[in-house]
């Protein structure tokens, strides 16, 4: 009997098929373990072991790590204005001069029956609010110094904006005068701390136009602060209101301030030496920032950098302390202890050696022969006139012949003829430039001609008049000289090279270097010298902050001191990082402004504002570009951004500058920016361009005139290539005759209206001009208007 196979079931044309599962365009981790069967791959057992967190882990950790950041900014929130610690330090500045910022403060001492209010002895207010337990020291700086202004605001934790209501009902007056925003401008400039916008005077305009007028001035505060909210300053319930905002809301951190220590005096002391001329200045207050040691230097706005003596813990006078701990520790209510925290170190302290003092003879150096000093006086009696800036080896092959080479002194300044234009201390400006920046005022009383002219100044008018001329002419064409018809080219031209790429050509930044740059200090790695003073700043040991010290600065000049308190300036002490005392190369971006519409020439006397120093330099002005090569910029047009370089003591960026042009005795802001680089090897090339136009053209070659004008002068520049303004290069092939025509062969045909160019170039270096604003005892108020 046969055995019969089971049939297979073949699915007919109705099978149901389902889709695949999608899990994406790789192997689930299943599929990958069942095609493994337990193997492990050789490269996976070799690596370390992986210790990844599971989904439960990984979400602890993150709470961890929040946590510790909540922690450090409520330790860092405590540590300020608490009554344990330093007050919270607040500037009041009124946006216009009439505005009287001693009613806001007489307005906050009354706002608390509780509050405990004290003023130190130069008249800083400090108020303690028990139920807040939170200190505030207010300052109102004198609104006629706007240096001293923006000395206040570098320190401050919270600046609080005046603006009175009354202001507004008239026309013809606005809220903010030009006084105010030139000072709202300047501080966005320089790094505004933590703002708040007070209105006074609301309680004066009539109730039904309160809301509608408070409204207004809210609009025009959001043109500057767009995320303020205005608050109001006629009752004691506002007062309270404004300090719990001053005590709760966030802290706005400024990054060149908060990594230095610093302090604003509450009383100072001045001690004279025996001789008198110098002395001891015993500065006192709350210190702010970091810790600051006895040894590093500190900088004063005014009276320049000094080092310390010593470093002193007074007892707090604004302190509060319970009568029980006072009765325990036997001590009197007014009873003052001092406490030594610090002593200097000589061998530790920074020194205040800004240049560096070198030595002619420190190089290689043999002793003579009898021959070899025979023949150096008979070389001695033939006078070679050599080019200034040129070496030895350089003047060797200059021929004896001395009307071959001229020196060139002040040529450099005036190359392009045109760009003749003085720099003087106190430029002078046309009246229809003077208009865009000060008011005008109209008069009933008709104006006396001859008297007019009497004070007008035809000079300074005509210079000035060239001045704008000059700058017009460097816009429009760039760059561009007039070959000299008295004076060989070669001559005239003899420090300028041609390159064939400026963005691609090599140039040696040692090369050439004046004699300036054997007195400044560079970094073999500036990125990291900065990050080291920077850890160092950290780990320091000294007085901490939030303490009440009292610091003791050597070596004050007695004339000085006395000018200073005349100028009724604030007395802030800035702590400076090691280095920052030495001169060296400073590059700052700069962007102009609106309030002075006038160009600005390089090498012209300005006053700057870098960090917390302020100073006047002539800086040069270069192209804000990434090459290697940077373009020099003959002058700082307006709506333009360009790089200042100038002969300046080191900081460590960041920091804020700003820049200033005096104007009729008057200092006008004419430019922000901040700190690029402390970078000596900095290459600013200075540009000229010969132009020459076509005489005969032929299909590629054509015959140039007017670029040069005798037959050695082509000769010398033939290896220089040419450009043409439509696009076209080429270079010279041979001179034509002996006044100046060349032929020249190009890539292509030129055309009749086409310009040949050659463009030539030489380093530019600054000059050593910079001046420190210390305090003038004949006249110690700085005024700024626009």
């Amino acid at each position: 009997m046969a055995i019969d196979k089971p049939i297979a079931h073949r699915p007919g044309i109705f099978k149901q098929t389902n889709k695949g599962h999608k899990h994406g365009r790789h192997r689930s981790k299943g599929s990958i373990s069942l095609a493994a069967k337990g193997k492990v791959s050789v490269k996976t057992i070799s690596k370390k072991a992986k210790k990844d967190l599971n989904k439960d882990q990984r979400r602890n950790q993150a709470i961890q790590l929040r946590r510790k950041k909540r922690d450090e900014l409520l330790a860092k929130k405590r540590s300020l204005g608490g009554t344990d610690h330093a007050p919270f330090l607040v500037c009041l500045i009124p946006l216009s001069k009439d505005i009287d910022p001693t009613t806001a403060i007489s307005i906050l001492e009354q706002c608390d029956e509780e509050a405990i209010v004290n003023k130190s002895p130069l008249g800083i207010t400090h108020i303690s609010i028990p139920r807040f337990k939170q200190r505030f020291a207010f300052v109102a700086p004198p609104a006629g110094n706007d240096f001293g202004i923006l000395d206040t605001l570098k320190i401050a934790d919270t600046v609080v904006f005046l603006i009175s209501a009354a202001k507004g009902l008239n026309e013809n007056e606005d809220l903010i005068d030009r006084w105010g925003n030139n000072i709202l401008l300047s501080s966005f400039a320089q790094g505004l701390p933590t703002p708040v916008v007070i209105i006074s005077d609301l309680e004066s305009i009539a109730p039904k136009k309160r809301q509608e007028h408070k409204q207004l001035i809210q609009k025009l505060v959001h043109k500057w602060l767009p995320d303020e909210k205005v608050m109001t300053l006629d009752k004691n319930a506002d007062g309270i209101n404004l300090l719990r905002r001053i005590g709760n809301q966030k802290r706005k951190s400024v990054l060149y301030r908060d990594r230095r220590p610093h302090l604003i005096a509450e009383s100072v002391e001045y001690v004279p030496d025996n001789e008198g001329t110098l002395g001891t200045l015993k500065v006192t207050g709350y210190l702010r920032g970091t810790t600051l040691s006895v040894n590093q230097l500190v900088h004063i706005p005014g009276l320049g950098d000094h080092q310390m003596v010593q470093i002193d813990a007074p007892t707090d006078p604004q302190r509060v302390e319970k009568s029980k701990n006072k009765a325990e520790n036997g001590m009197d209510s007014d009873e003052i202890i001092i406490r030594l925290l610090e002593k200097c170190d000589p061998a530790k302290q920074e020194s205040l050696d800004s240049e560096n003092v070198p030595d002619p003879m420190d190089a290689e150096q043999t002793w003579p022969t009898n021959e070899e000093i025979e023949t150096a006086e008979k070389e001695q009696k033939v006078v070679k006139r050599v080019p200034k800036g040129w070496s030895d080896y350089q003047a060797a092959w200059i021929p004896d012949d001395p009307e071959f080479f001229e020196e060139e002194s002040d040529q450099e300044d005036d190359e392009e003829g045109m760009e003749e234009a003085m720099s003087d201390d106190k430029s002078q400006m046309s009246d229809q430039d003077v208009d865009e920046f000060q008011t005008a005022v109209d008069s009933e009383i008709a104006v006396n001609d001859e008297k007019y002219d009497k004070e007008m100044d035809m000079e300074a008018e005509k210079r000035e008049l060239e001045k704008l001329k000059a700058a017009k002419s460097d816009r429009e064409f760039p760059d561009e000289v007039d070959t000299p018809m008295d004076q060989p080219a070669r001559v005239r031209f003899q420090k300028y090279r041609g390159l064939e790429s400026f963005r691609t050509s090599p140039w040696d930044a040692k090369e050439n270097l004046p004699s300036d740059y054997a007195r400044i200090f560079q970094f073999e790695n500036f990125d990291r010298t900065k990050k080291r003073v920077l850890v160092e700043q950290e780990d320091k040991e000294g007085a901490l902050p939030g303490w009440y010290i009292t610091i003791h600065v050597k070596d004050v000049s007695r004339l000085q001191w006395s000018a200073f308190k005349s100028s009724n300036n604030p007395l802030v002490v800035i702590g400076m990082f090691p280095h920052e005392h030495k001169m060296s190369v400073l590059n700052v971006v700069l962007k102009r402004t609106t309030n002075l519409n006038v160009p600005i020439k390089s090498k012209e006397r300005l006053i700057f504002q870098c960090g917390y120093r302020r100073f006047a330099v002539n800086p040069v002005f270069s192209s804000h570009t990434n090459g290697q090569k940077h373009k020099f910029e003959r002058y700082f047009h307006p709506d333009s951004t360009a790089v200042a370089t100038f002969y300046a003591p080191i900081q460590f960026p960041p920091a804020p500058v700003l820049c200033y042009k005096e104007v009729f005795g008057t200092l006008v802001l004419v430019a922000t920016g901040s700190l690029l680089s402390c970078n000596p090897d900095r290459l600013v090339i200075k540009r000229i361009v010969l132009s020459g136009h076509p005489l005969k053209i032929h299909k590629k070659t054509a015959v140039i005139r007017f670029m040069f004008f005798n037959r050695e002068d082509i000769v010398y520049f033939k290896p220089v290539k040419l450009r043409t303004k439509m696009g076209r290069t080429g270079h010279i092939k041979e001179p034509l005759g002996t006044h100046g025509h060349m032929k020249c062969v190009f890539d292509g045909q030129l055309k009749s209206m086409d310009t040949v160019l050659l463009n030539l170039y030489k380093r530019v270096f600054p000059k050593w001009t910079y001046e420190d604003l210390l305090v003038n005892c004949e006249n110690t108020e700085a005024t700024m208007e626009t």
